[in-house]
């Protein structure tokens, strides 16, 4: 088990980055991470992979809703999909290698590899091996995560040294965004019962689903709970009543100060007051 860095416990994380389409910035765009960056905040994003095995920065599974194309992204390679602008932005979709040069080091990153079996069933690897290759000789601070924890499994054998987490959350039956997994499949990851075997260090929970005793449990057992998708300060205040952190959007959460000794990129510790 690899343990989170003490700033995803106090930074604050954009999800799929500060988007803002008033202000042409689309989720999972460079300019999201861009204004996440100058925020101070951490930066949650979503991967997906590419026709030929490439880590793109998408949330969907389908072009349609963030773009004015439509199908399956897996369908189409990573240089076509450079070229397909985001709806409300002036850019295409990033690779995950773009976004990490983008980044260097600047913010923390909270990456969510998003399922590609469709029931969370066993993958065949090709996009966190993907992932691993990008994150060759990346020197910021990066965890990894998804729902599926047969994906968590994988990332243990091809990126070890990262740490790396559950998403998890109430899989009720009547949501419709959990209509696709068979009931059975979300009653088994409703209570996290792969932690212990992915060799986790934390979930991402979410938020409304906190007060769920098996949270309680791994949060006992030195477990740092996240939490998803913060979208109000009321909301951020109840969250934190158990979690570690948050993910938010749709507001700016507070960054709490940092005192004492921090690791900068390079692992060089140094002393700070409060900032």
């Amino acid at each position: 088990m690899t343990k989170l860095p003490n700033d995803f416990k106090r930074i604050p994380f954009a999800h799929r980055g500060l988007h803002d389409l008033d202000d042409a910035r689309p989720e999972n765009s460079r300019a999201s991470i861009r204004a996440a960056i100058a925020a101070g905040y951490g930066i949650e994003m979503d991967l997906q992979l590419s026709r030929d095995g490439r880590a793109m920065v998408f949330h969907d599974y389908d072009l349609r809703r963030l773009t004015a194309e439509q199908g399956p992204i897996q369908q189409r390679d990573a240089a076509e999909l450079g070229g397909i602008q985001l709806t409300g932005g002036d850019e295409g979709i990033p690779t995950f290698a773009e976004i990490l040069h983008l980044v260097d080091g600047r913010a923390p990153l909270l990456v969510e590899l998003k399922d590609q079996h469709g029931q969370m069933g066993p993958t065949d690897g090709r996009l966190e091996r993907a992932v691993a290759d990008d994150l060759q000789g990346y020197q910021g601070p990066v965890a990894l995560m998804s729902f599926n924890p047969n994906s968590v499994i994988l990332l243990a054998e091809f990126a070890p040294n990262i740490p790396r987490g559950i998403v998890s959350g109430a899989y009720e039956h009547g949501n419709k965004n959990w209509h696709p997994l068979r009931p059975e499949v979300r009653d088994q990851l409703r209570n996290i019962p792969d932690f212990e075997a992915a060799g986790c260090s934390f979930i991402s929970h979410e938020a409304s689903d906190l007060d769920r005793p098996r949270v309680a449990e791994l949060k006992d057992r030195g477990a740092v709970i996240l939490c998803w998708t913060v979208r109000s300060s009321e909301q951020e205040h109840a969250a934190r009543q158990v979690a570690d952190n948050i993910t938010f959007e749709g507001y700016l959460a507070e960054i709490p100060p940092r005192t004492g000794v921090y690791s900068d990129k390079q692992g060089h510790g140094r002393q700070t007051g409060t900032c």
